[in-house]
C-alpha cells in the first residue's frame, strides 16, 4: 500500500527558531508602519488626490492573485486527479489563506478607517465590484479553512467536493479582483475584458512559482525527503502559465494601441514612460516572463534545481512588477475630461503626476511578506502539515493511490507494463 503520511515539524533546532524570531521581527514591520499611517494621515505616504492606490494595492493584487494560484495547486490532487502533488496540497492551502489575510491586511490599511470594516456588508452596491469583492473574499476564506479541515480529517469525497468549489471561488475571486481596474472606463490603461482572464493566468503563474520555492525550502529546512522530479514538473506546469501570460499581454496592448484614442497612453506604458517603461520591458517581459520560462524549457536548464529556483523567483518578482504596471500608471497619466482641449488650472489637471513608495508603505509591504512567513513556519510546527516524504509516483502507482483514496475499483483495471 502506498500511504503518504503528514507530520509536525519538530522545530527544536536553533535555526528554526531563528528563522522564527527573523520573520517575526519583519512581520512587526506591518503593525507598526500601519499604526504609524493611522495616527498621522496617509500624508506620510507619498499618495497623492491623483495616485490614491500606492504600494499598499499593489501587495494587495499581488497577494491575492499568489493566494488564488496556491489554492488552485492544493486542489490539483482531489480535483484534478494529479495524485503524486498531494503532499503539497496542504502546505498549498495554508499558504492560500494566509495570503488572502495579508491581502486583507493591505486593504484595510488602506482605507484608513479600520474601525468601518463591516460597512461594505450593510452598504451593498451590485454594480460595485468592491461591494462584491466584499462577500468573495470573506466567502474565499472560510472555504479555505473548511477545505484544509477536510484535508486534516481525511475526508475524501467533501475533501473533492470543496476543492473543487475551491476552485471555482478562486476563479471569481481574482476575475472580480481585475474587474476593479477592468471596468474604469475613465482610464485608458485601465479599463479592458482582458483583465479578469489575465489576472488568472498571472495568478496561476505565480501560485505555482510559489509553491516551488515554498516546497523546496520547506522540506529541505525540514530534512525530508523531496522527489526533484516533482518540482521539474511544477517547473514545466509554471512555463505552460508564463507563455499564457505573455499571450494575453500581447493581445491586451495590440488590441489597446489599434484605437487612436489610446495612442498617448500606450506610448507612456511602451515608449517613453521613463521608469514605466523600463519596468515594462526589463522588468515585466524579460526579467518575469521570457527568461524563466526559457530557463523551465531549456534542457540545459529545466532539469537544474538551481534554474527552477531562478526561474521562480525571477517569476515572483516579475508578477510583481505586473501588478505595479497595472495598478500604477494609468493613475499617472492625466485624466482627460475635454477630448483635443488642453487643461491647466492649480490642481495641476493635464499633468503626468509621479509616485515613488515611501518608507512607511515599503516597511508594511515587507511586514506583510514577514507575517506570511513567521504564521506559516509556526503552522507547520503545530499542525501536520508536510508529508515524511514527496516523491515522483510511475503511472502504476499512481493509479493505486487514487483508487486506495477512492476505497473501489470503480471498475478500472490496472495493468503493470510487462506483468
Amino acid at each position: 500500500m502506498i500511504k503518504i503520511t503528514f507530520t509536525k515539524v519538530e522545530g527544536r533546532s536553533g535555526a528554526y527558531w531563528l528563522l522564527l524570531a527573523l520573520s517575526g521581527a519583519v512581520a512587526s514591520l506591518a503593525p507598526l508602519s500601519a499604526l504609524y499611517m493611522f495616527l498621522n494621515g496617509h500624508m506620510v505616504s507619498n499618495m497623492t488626490n491623483q495616485v490614491p492606490w500606492g504600494l499598499p494595492i499593489v501587495m494587495a493584487v499581488y497577494l491575492i492573485g499568489a493566494s488564488a494560484g496556491s489554492l488552485v495547486m492544493s486542489a490539483t490532487s482531489s480535483v484534478f486527479g494529479k495524485v503524486e502533488y498531494k503532499p503539497f496540497s496542504r502546505m498549498a492551502a495554508l499558504m492560500a489563506f494566509l495570503l488572502i489575510v495579508a491581502a486583507l491586511m493591505a486593504i484595510i490599511m488602506d482605507w484608513g478607517r479600520p474601525d468601518r470594516l463591516m460597512v461594505p456588508f450593510f452598504h451593498i452596491q451590485p454594480r460595485s465590484m468592491f461591494s462584491l469583492n466584499a462577500f468573495l473574499y470573506s466567502s474565499y476564506m472560510a472555504l479555505g479553512l473548511v477545505y484544509l479541515w477536510a484535508m486534516f480529517h481525511n475526508m475524501k469525497k467533501l475533501e473533492r467536493t470543496l476543492g473543487l468549489m475551491a476552485v471555482g471561488l478562486a476563479v471569481l475571486v481574482h476575475s472580480g479582483t481585475g474587474a476593479i481596474f477592468g471596468f474604469v472606463y475613465v482610464r485608458e490603461l485601465y479599463n479592458s475584458p482582458l483583465l479578469p482572464p489575465s489576472f488568472i493566468a498571472a495568478a496561476l503563474s505565480s501560485g505555482t512559482a510559489l509553491m516551488i520555492v515554498a516546497v523546496y525550502l520547506t522540506f529541505k529546512a525540514a530534512g525530508r525527503h523531496l522527489d526533484e522530479r516533482l518540482l521539474h514538473q511544477l517547473g514545466n506546469l509554471m512555463g505552460v502559465f508564463i507563455l499564457v501570460v505573455l499571450y494575453f499581454l500581447f493581445i491586451e496592448n495590440v488590441t489597446r494601441a489599434y484605437a487612436p484614442k489610446n495612442y498617448e497612453a500606450v506610448g507612456f506604458l511602451l515608449l517613453h514612460g521613463g521608469q514605466v517603461t523600463n519596468l515594462f520591458w526589463f522588468g515585466l517581459v524579460g526579467m518575469g516572463l521570457v527568461i524563466p520560462a526559457a530557463l523551465v524549457f531549456n534542457p540545459l536548464t529545466g532539469r537544474s534545481m538551481l534554474f527552477i529556483q531562478l526561474a521562480a523567483w525571477m517569476q515572483l518578482a516579475g508578477v510583481l512588477i505586473e501588478r505595479y504596471i497595472i495598478v500604477m500608471p494609468a493613475q499617472l497619466m492625466p485624466l482627460e475630461f475635454f477630448p483635443d482641449k488642453e487643461i491647466a488650472s492649480v490642481f495641476n489637471d493635464g499633468v503626468y503626476a509621479t509616485y515613488t513608495p515611501s518608507l512607511p508603505e515599503l516597511g508594511y509591504a515587507v511586514g506583510l511578506c514577514g507575517v506570511v512567513v513567521f504564521c506559516f513556519t509556526l503552522a507547520v510546527k503545530l499542525w501536520p502539515m508536510l508529508p515524511t516524504e514527496a516523491r515522483h509516483l510511475h503511472p502504476v502507482e499512481e493509479a493505486q493511490v487514487a483508487v486506495e483514496e477512492d476505497g473501489e475499483i470503480a471498475g478500472r483495471v490496472i495493468r503493470v507494463p510487462g506483468a
